[in-house]
Order: structure tokens, then sequence, then C-alpha cells
């Protein structure tokens, strides 16, 4: 039995010792690759110059992918949609191959820069802005041109940011942008606000920076963001150039009105809406009436009647803004009639400065203040006033709120009537105001140099909190009953004095108007006093 036991023993030590030394000898892979690819040759070589291929390949020390190419790749002077082709995409290869389908310029020094779409096959580390350049003409243009991109409004400038050089020759104008691809190009990429124009030839030209959204390099004010600098940029130069790129209000244009319900058109348009008119052609019947709201959140304006003729078939309209008029004509069909339907911006909790509204979907024409009362939790009476908001069609109701306090609003039967001469059923709100340490408070200094300004408190996603317009120096600015979260200060400066901020216009060579942040995210904590000083702006 000792025997036994002492060879089990040491057959059990040797299969141990034997699973340990082959536990220790697994392979691990070692560390994880981080070197990208490098090119190793082309074909025809960098810095060609007297090219007139029609094929490149550029070869590389491993295989390599190409990811997102067509957002990352930036070739300069542009050539045309469809005027190249790329290989390999979607598999790995040691090379890319470069079709080239397009005539190019004579004399004309090409960049093709890949960005970060030059990755390798197995950790895909990228081959940063890797660029390959050769030129049509008997030598290399070298000269470059920097800056950055800022926006106008917000606090980051937008990524993939084309940054254009525009030549200043016999065909260039204003509208140049609209029409025709751009000289030189380049882009801030997903990571950059500044940028780089490199290969250039000495020359004068208009700069512009696009956020392209169709990616086609004309300007659409529709969709696309524009920076420009304003004087002529002379090549070479050593100025380093900041573009603050903007949204652009578009000219006043209507849209093709369509009916949305038995006694409603609605007038769509492009661009602000102010004195916009519009005016039936139609013989209509002497009691015929209309009235126009704006809706609240599309560029639309409601075109609402009553007292029509049931044989009217169609009506013809003028939409008319200073020098524009447009001609439209709408059919009319028999649609459900739109019910008055009320709602309100407040329930639950409202803030001591708030101001409780009641809208509605049809125009509001009278109210009855007589009709409405409201108590507090102790049943006591509270005073307060009413005023018909014509531009936000709604009955806004204003009193004084006390800390934690709750607010009983009766409305009665026909407080509210519409242009129908439908009135509201009995309505009851319930509101509550918390205690005033619930909330933080904001005391900011400004003591800048330029006047009108305004001062305003925004969150994180840069929506207005609260604000306030400056005219002259004031010893602080207090904003009171901040719910507890983060915040950003900004200054807007008021050139032309009317109260908000305004856009740029290019072709009215017309800069947005400058705002500047204070440069931390602040923290809005309960029962906690924010004191500042709005110095350093950027």
């Amino acid at each position: 039995m000792k025997q036994r036991f002492i060879y089990f023993s040491l057959v059990t030590l040797i299969l141990l010792s034997l699973f340990n030394c082959a536990k220790r000898g697994f392979p691990t892979g070692g560390e994880p690759d981080k070197t990208p690819p490098k090119m190793v040759k082309a074909q025809p070589e960098e810095f060609s110059t007297n090219f007139d291929e029609k094929r490149i390949r550029i070869y590389f020390d491993e295989y390599i992918k190409v990811k997102n190419i067509q957002k990352q790749l930036i070739i300069s002077p542009p050539i045309k949609e469809g005027g190249y082709v790329i290989f390999p995409q979607g598999s790995s290869s040691k090379y890319i191959d470069i079709q080239i389908l397009d005539t190019l310029q004579p004399n004309t020094t090409y960049s093709f820069n890949f960005g970060q779409s030059i990755v390798d096959n197995n950790e895909e580390n990228p081959y940063d802005y890797f660029k390959y350049v050769f030129s049509t003409g008997s030598y290399i243009d070298s000269l470059e041109v920097t800056g950055t991109i800022k926006d106008a409004l917000d606090r980051k400038p937008e990524k993939f940011v084309s940054v254009m050089l525009y030549e200043i020759d016999s065909t260039y104008n204003d509208s140049t942008i609209y029409k025709k691809t751009p000289t030189y190009i380049t882009n801030t990429l997903d990571s950059l606000t500044e940028f780089k124009l490199s290969n250039l030839r000495a020359g004068k030209y208009k700069m512009v920076a696009l956020k392209d959204k169709a990616s086609n390099y004309f300007f659409d004010p529709l969709t696309d963001k524009i920076g420009y600098v304003e004087q002529e940029v002379t090549v070479p130069t050593d100025s380093f150039y900041t573009i603050t790129l903007f949204k652009e209000i578009p000219a006043f244009k209507a849209t093709r009105p369509a009916q949305i319900s038995k006694n409603m058109i609605a007038f769509g348009h492009e661009g602000p809406v102010d004195s916009m008119k519009v005016t039936i052609n139609s013989e209509v019947p002497e009691n015929f009436k209309f009235k126009t709201t704006r809706h609240p959140e599309k560029d639309t304006l409601r075109y609402w009647f009553e007292n029509l003729k049931p044989e009217t078939d169609s009506l013809l309209f003028t939409v008319s803004k200073g020098a524009y008029t447009q001609d439209f004509t709408v059919k009319i069909k028999d649609m459900e009639k739109d019910s008055m339907n009320l709602s309100v911006n407040y329930r639950g909790n409202i803030p001591p400065n708030g101001d409780f509204k009641i809208a509605s979907n049809t125009p509001i024409t009278a109210i009855d203040e007589n009709t409405i009362s409201i108590q507090n939790k102790d049943s006591i009476p509270v005073k307060f006033t009413t005023k018909l908001n014509e531009k936000n069609n709604s009955l806004d109701v204003f009193f004084d709120k006390k800390e934690n306090q709750q607010y009983s609003i009766q409305i009665l039967p026909k407080a509210i009537t519409d242009f129908y001469g439908e009135v509201n059923d009995t309505l009851n709100y319930k509101l509550i105001t918390k205690e005033n340490k619930d909330y933080g408070n904001i005391q900011l200094t400004y003591n800048g140099p330029e006047y009108p300004v305004l001062i305003q408190v925004v969150n994180e996603k840069l929506e207005l909190i609260a604000e306030q317009y400056a005219t002259e120096p004031k010893a602080s600015y207090n904003f009171p009953y901040i719910d507890p979260q983060f915040v950003y200060f900004r200054v807007i400066y008021d050139t032309n004095k009317n109260g908000k901020w305004d856009t740029g216009n290019y072709l009215k060579n017309i800069q947005p108007e400058t705002v500047k942040y204070f440069p931390k995210k602040v923290e809005i904590r309960a029962n906690w006093d924010v004191i500042e000083d709005l110095k350093n702006l950027k």
C-alpha cells in the first residue's frame, strides 16, 4: 500500500509539473501593434512634375484598408465627381490604385490628402494625413495659408468644415461660390479647428469656409453654414486667418400653400415672416372673414377663414413681402373642421419668475378676465392680470408667486373665445412653487468696452435660460431662481442695437454679431450663489 501511494504521488506531481509548464508556455500574442502603415514607394513618384498619367499606385509596408474615404479624402484642386476611382475599397491590400478619369488642369499642383482613411489591416492604426502630391507643370507649388475656424454662436465649430480659395481673376464675382468649384480646398476633418491650405501658387484669392452638407463644393444657403475673410487673401502671406462660420437667414420665398383643415390653409415660407402678407384674389361673400397666426414650430403662416360659399372649389391668393410677390391657387376640399384645443406652458412646478400661458391651436379673438380666478393653498384670492398675446396666440396670466406655495387657477366657460366662436369649458390648473433654497442664484459682473450687450445664461445644449440687456455699465447682473444644472455664460455684442443676436450675410458682406463665452462651464447648485466676473471672454 505504501509503495502504491508513493507511486501515485509521483505520477500526480509529474502531471502537475507538466501542466504548469504547458500553461507557462501558452503564447500571449504579444503587445498590440500600434505602428501605422507607411508608404514605401509610389508610381509615379511623389512630387512628380509634368504629370500626364491616368493611374497612380501607392505601395505600403503592410496590408492596409481604406475607411470612410468619401469624407476623409480631400483633393485640391477638386476633381469633379466621377473624375477618379480608388481601389481597393472594402478589402485589404498592400497598395492603393487611383485611376484618373477627368482631364487635369495644366501647370497645376495637385494634392491627394487621405486624412485618416488609410489604416492597417489588423489594428486599424491610421496613417495620419498622408498626402500624395504631383504637378502637371514643371515645378511643385509650395506656398501655404493657415488659419482657424470658429462658430458664430456655438462654443465649438462644426466638424468636417471645408476651407476653400477661389482665384480672383477675370471670371470671379460674388456669386462664384454658388456655381463654381474652388481653386484650392482643404478640410478640418473631425478633430481639428485649425486648417492649412498647401501647395498653392502665388496670387489673389477669396477665402471661404463651408459646412458643406451636400459635399459638392457649392454654397447652398438653405442647408450650409458659411464663413469668409472680407479682404482679398494675397499668397504668399504670413497672416493667420480666423473664419467665423454662421447660418444665413435665406431671402424670403413663399412655398406652395396647402389646405390643412376645412377652414385653414398653411402658407409655408423661407426666410423671415415679418410683414409677410396674404391677399385673397377670389370673389368671396361680404361676410367672409379671415385671420392669420404663426405656427409655433414651423416656418408657416396659418390662414384661417370663415363663411366661404359651399360651392367654392378653389381660392386665388397673392403672397407678398416688400418687393416680393407670388400668386397661388389652392384647391378647396371637404375636410374636417378644426376644434379649439388649449395647452399650457407649465403643469405642476412653476418658477417664481415664470408666467403662465394658455395657448390655442385656433386663433384667440377675445378673453374675459372676469371668469378667471386664482387662489393660494389657503383659499385666499390672488391678484392677477391677463393679456391676449396675438404673436403667440395665447392668454398670458401674470401674478406674484411666493415660495413653497400652491395656486389653483380656475377658468370658467367663455373665458376664451376663438375665431369661429368656440369657447372653452371649465378649466382647472394646479401650480406649485418650490422653496427658494431649491434654486441657485447667479451674480455676474461685466465691465466690457462695448455696449449694448446681451448677457445670457444658457444650458449645456446652449438653450437660453435667462438674459439681460445692458446699454451701459452696471454694478452687477443678477439671475435668480436657476434650477440646479451646468450652465455657460456668454455675451452678445448687439452692434445694430435691436436687442437680439443677428447672423451674417455673405452677398451683403455682413459678418455675424460677435458672441463671446466665459471660458468655463459652471455648476449651479441648490441654495448656492454663483458670483463670476465676465472677463477673459473667448
